[in-house]
């Protein structure tokens, strides 16, 4: 069985191909710049030579139509026909409180989706056009969508509930719902291998990239995250501010004369690490300026280190212990510094890490000889868990 997966935003589409049989990707690649001209990167993993190059995409519909052109190439494809792509498995954003599981898409799941469009303003249009791309590409192929808030539907009520007045939760669905779920859910269920067992676990899964959040995983459900309505809460992240007092919102759209969307915009994309270091959004960057002496960039990661600490600590509190700690996603598979610096400070909750494990890469125990606490490093398959669930929900019908 060969499965399409399809992340799409405003501009861009990515894809994968997975060869179920095997979980091997076949071809992978990005288009970029849709509706203002338009890039194709096509990677085959046959061997087939990689192609780079501008195409016209005025709407995600030509991009669809180039994706499957390209899979299908004598001298650039991995299929000899679109009738080799049995499913396809869309990454959609926001699934608000209607869906904690993978769906079929039908009329009634895509009215769901737009109806959580308020909630996911920027990504759930992209992924609607996603899907309807591939509906007019491939007619009859099965679809299937996978929210990135399902996992974090378990949460208790007193977990996802905000402490502004009711109404706003009953008439317009205000309450936490918290990201990144098909990585938390990847991760600790791979944690959950590791150690053996489901029933009495307690995980915290720490998925650390240019956003980030953390969740708490009991029992290997999710009983809190660290976003919310939208990924703006939770930790500082590379050009997000994360959790602060929501009256600086008005303090500085009344300095600045902005908007409150204005202001929202900067709060999303020139705050976090890069506001706060000047420097970059690249933890690399703030590294090697903080080894110069940058006193900012130095302060940026100290912030982020620090807000995954406590994060880690609420989590341990409220789940009444820990069995292990889950590192993972771009900044948390690839930097052993930061793992280091977010562990720093915790051996007297047993937490310790092995420093010569913990500059190793892939799937590793960074556990210390004297921790009473499981630490790995779990790199993340978005990907495949949405492959899985879409063969899971296809092998069904």
């Amino acid at each position: 069985m060969n499965i399409l997966i399809i992340n799409a935003g405003s501009s861009s589409l990515k894809y994968q191909l997975i060869d179920m049989d095997t979980n091997q990707i076949a071809a992978k690649g990005t288009c970029e710049r849709i509706g203002i001209g338009g890039f194709l990167t096509h990677t085959p993993k046959n061997g087939k030579p990689e192609f780079k190059g501008e195409m016209d995409f005025p709407t995600h519909v030509q991009a669809m139509e180039a994706v499957l052109d390209k899979l299908t190439s004598e001298e650039y494809g991995v299929i000899s026909s679109m009738k080799e792509i049995d499913a396809v498995g869309h990454r959609v954003l926001h699934g608000g409180h209607k869906f904690s599981k993978s769906v079929l898409v039908d009329e009634k799941v895509k009215d769901a989706i737009r109806e959580c469009i308020p909630l996911g303003p920027l990504h759930n249009p992209a992924n609607l056009m996603g899907i309807e791309a591939c509906e007019k590409a491939m007619p009859g192929v099965p679809q299937v969508a996978v929210f990135d808030t399902a996992f974090h539907q378990t949460m208790p009520e007193y977990a996802y509930m905000y402490a502004i007045p009711y109404k706003y939760y009953q008439e317009d669905h205000i309450r936490r719902y918290g990201f990144h779920g098909t990585s938390h859910r990847y991760v600790s269920g791979e944690a959950l291998k590791l150690l053996g067992r489901v029933e009495g676990t307690k995980i915290i899964t720490c998925h650390l990239g240019n956003g980030s959040s953390l969740a708490a995983v009991k029992d290997g459900k999710c009983v809190d995250t660290s976003m919310g309505l939208t990924p703006l809460e939770g930790v500082p992240m590379g050009t997000r501010c994360g959790s602060m007092d929501p009256a600086i919102v008005e303090f500085i759209a009344n300095k600045e004369g902005l908007s409150a969307s204005e202001t929202l915009t900067m709060l999303n994309k020139k705050s976090g690490v890069a506001g706060v270091s000047g420097v970059s959004s690249d933890f690399r960057d703030l590294f090697a300026a903080a080894d110069e002496g940058n006193h900012r960039a130095q302060l940026a990661l100290d912030m982020f280190t620090y807000g995954v600490k406590k994060y880690i600590g609420a989590y341990i509190a409220a789940m009444g212990g820990v069995d292990c700690i889950v590192f993972t996603a771009g900044i948390g598979e690839n930097n052993p510094k930061i793992r280091e610096m977010c562990t720093r400070g915790l051996e007297w909750m047993g937490i310790e890490i092995d420093e010569e494990a913990n500059n190793t890469r892939g799937t590793v125990d960074i556990t210390g000889k004297n921790s009473k606490v499981k630490v790995f490093v779990i790199p993340t398959n978005e990907e495949l868990a949405i492959a899985l669930d879409t063969k899971e929900i296809v092998e069904a019908l």
